[in-house]
């Protein structure tokens, strides 16, 4: 699974043998199946984690008891709670798998160990992170001042293999829709 992770390094900078056996070393494999917290709202964020396979969320619980998903996350992203990792804040936000997923995850500590040890993966890490994070908005600023149907058609032209694996009460949640309302723009569309 880390193999995952250090062929995707490699897409942004050169890895050395020695380097690659201290990465694959320090990110552990994990696996979750639909429905299950990667990590609960209400505690400081200490893991990263790498998605190898599926698809995760970041949602919350609002006030009504609903969840709203922020983001998804698939195959070869970051997920992290980067203001509770950081800062050592409690984190409102949960990561649920979205569907069944396979990660290699670090924690705080181990991932200062390895940035001490692998004196450029700070910098690559961040690099990685920040383009990550501007994907995220730019997508999410993509949903903005439109009208459902036309959040949903951009969703399924913007994130098609993710819209293939998820629930669709997930989707609605991420397009700040009802349920009902996706079923009708669903039925409306074919």
């Amino acid at each position: 699974m880390s193999s995952r992770l250090v062929s995707f390094l490699k897409l942004f900078h050169d890895i050395s043998e020695h380097d690659e056996q201290l990465i694959n070393n320090a990110w552990q494999p994990c696996q979750y199946a639909e429905g299950d917290y990667l990590f609960k709202a209400g505690k400081v964020c200490r893991e990263v984690f790498f998605v190898c396979q599926g698809v995760i969320r970041v949602m919350i619980v609002n006030d009504d008891g609903d969840e709203v998903t922020y983001f998804f996350l698939k195959e070869n992203q970051f997920c992290s709670l980067l203001n509770s990792f950081n800062n050592n804040l409690v984190a409102e936000e949960n990561i649920i798998a979205a569907c069944d997923v396979h990660v290699v995850a670090i924690s705080k500590e181990a991932l200062e160990k390895l940035y001490h040890e692998i004196p450029y993966l700070q910098s690559l890490f961040t690099q990685i992170t920040q383009q990550g994070l501007l994907d995220k908005i730019t997508l999410r600023n993509s949903f903005l001042g439109v009208d459902s149907t036309t959040r949903y058609k951009r969703f399924l032209i913007r994130q098609p293999d993710i819209a293939l694996r998820v629930s669709m009460s997930s989707i609605a949640s991420y397009l700040c829709i009802t349920p009902q309302s996706l079923s009708r723009i669903r039925k409306n569309l074919k």
